[in-house]
């Protein structure tokens, strides 16, 4: 197995441990994740007009998102704290599928990616749609979520090629 392929958040041992950062280099780091959440058109309807009681949606599922981002590593055990200076959150309606598109941009200037705060910001931010408009779709489904581009560090640039 190449270095490249070694599952790096267990030692020589086989034990988990947080990998040590401590001799990378500081970078200007940027991941970009993309998702999905499909509901009923007339779910899709009451989020475009903002006729939901409990408000704005798509604005307080940016919120949410943009909180799990900093909270990802109190959520994910092996994550290293990042200081994140941007997390953007786009949301567009895709009326043909009767989805909100969901696109979330992660930065830091650090010694490790920030993929894992632009993947949990998408996913809480695809959840609290969920969650806020439940009461009259239950079947909403989440899906397509992956990672579509990083950038930084000491492997650079990574796009996805399937889209």
């Amino acid at each position: 197995m190449t270095e490249a392929n070694n599952l790096t958040h267990f030692n020589e041992k086989g034990n988990v441990h947080m990998v040590d950062v401590g001799e990378k280099s500081i970078t200007r780091r940027r991941a970009v994740a993309e998702g999905w959440i499909a509901m009923q058109p007339e779910t899709l309807t009451m989020i475009q007009k903002g006729d939901h009681k409990k408000g704005d949606v798509l604005s307080v599922a940016r919120i949410a998102g943009i909180m799990a981002a900093k909270k990802t590593a109190e959520l994910i055990p092996l994550c290293h704290p990042l200081m994140l200076t941007s997390v953007t959150i786009d949301m567009e309606i895709e009326e043909s599928s009767h989805s909100v598109r969901c696109e979330v941009a992660s930065e830091t200037a650090e010694r490790t990616g920030v993929e894992m705060e632009a993947l949990t910001a998408l996913q809480v931010a695809l959840l609290t749609i969920y969650d806020m408009c439940k009461a009259v779709d239950r079947g909403m489904e989440i899906h397509g979520v992956r990672l579509i581009h990083k950038s930084g560090g000491k492997s650079g640039e990574w796009n996805r090629k399937d889209i």
